[in-house]
């Protein structure tokens, strides 16, 4: 159901999707070109994975994958499962979110107050709380697993499930451009599963092949790019986790790949909440870094785009706001 003004809604996942555009005007001053940003955080669950949850659970009900009333469980960084633990508690389903003890606190909290049970693992032996690396995750994934076979769950699994995709293939990708007033040059979006990036990107080249499109990694942490994973334990929560070859990424899709340090992405996430009013998390501070550094360099006088993936309220307890 398409979210409007003024239209009663059967539940608040009919408000999932159909978020502003807004062009920046005063973080953009000295670049040369113009950067359009799509408030994902404006969906209820206060992320872009609210749309991911919303198509796995529709998918998975029209393939018979899921049955009624049956468990799901997924590993999370806590937005897709704060999408999940909304979206199960309208359609009754049971969910269990698996997630390191690295991640926020607020993320946790949230997820156990819309109904969800969380289960904490503890983080790898050298691990900083704050900065899940992908040892981190690895120690989740083992815990999920055996959280599936005890509940005979369903897994979500949104790290490669084509529904991740299709959220923002078919949702997400062509509500930007009938938004957006003119062509889009560039496209830049930090990858934690590589869904935003792979459904954008896809729908951005199908209406417009000279669009170019970079995934946007941390400094020291490229893995994406091919390159030696020297930080895992970087600030830059919800991607980042030295996963290479994530599959929903096609690499003909690519045209580059930008890493962008933790003070960069900090910066700018902290420009755009004192000069837009846009109080968003790490991951747009990243995306927005990236697509400034191309405007001020080969890309002057570009159109882009970025999507704000999460609230900043999500990141209240840690040194991003401090």
């Amino acid at each position: 159901m398409k979210r409007a003004s003024g239209i009663l809604l059967e539940s608040v996942s009919g408000a999932i999707g159909h978020t502003p555009l807004v062009e920046l005007q005063r973080t953009t001053v000295s670049a040369g070109g113009r950067v359009f940003v799509k408030l994902d955080y404006l969906n209820p669950g206060g992320s872009k994975k609210d749309r991911v949850a919303k198509k796995i659970i529709e998918d998975a009900e029209t393939s018979g994958d899921l049955s009624p009333g049956q468990t799901i469980v997924e590993l999370t960084s806590g937005n897709t499962g704060t999408g999940l633990a909304i979206v199960c508690a309208v359609r009754g389903y049971p969910f269990v979110a698996v997630m390191s003890e690295g991640n926020s606190p607020e993320r946790a909290r949230m997820m156990r107050a819309l109904g969800a049970e969380v289960v904490l693992v503890p983080q790898a032996s050298g691990s900083e709380v704050g900065q899940v690396s992908g040892a981190d995750l690895e120690l989740v994934e083992v815990v999920a697993r055996e959280v599936v076979v005890a509940r005979n769950a369903f897994r979500a699994d949104q790290f490669v499930n084509p529904s991740n995709f299709r959220a923002h293939y078919l949702h997400t990708g062509p509500e930007i451009l009938s938004q957006s007033p003119c062509p889009l040059d560039l496209f830049c979006d930090f990858v934690g599963t590589g869904g935003t990036f792979a459904g954008c990107a896809a729908a951005f080249k199908e209406t417009r092949a000279a669009t170019r499109c970079f995934v946007v990694e941390p400094a020291g942490a490229a893995a994406l790019a091919g390159d030696q994973v020297a930080r895992p334990n970087h600030r830059i929560q919800g991607g980042g986790y030295s996963r290479a070859g994530l599959d929903l990424i096609k690499p003909k899709h690519v045209d580059g790949f930008l890493q962008v340090s933790d003070e960069e992405a900090m910066d700018a996430s902290r420009a755009l909440a004192r000069h837009e009013g846009i109080f968003a998390g790490f991951s747009t501070g990243a995306n927005l870094a990236a697509t400034l550094r191309l405007l001020n360099g080969e890309y002057r006088g570009a159109v882009a785009v970025i999507v704000a993936g999460d609230t900043g309220l999500k990141y209240v307890s840690t040194d991003l706001w401090s």
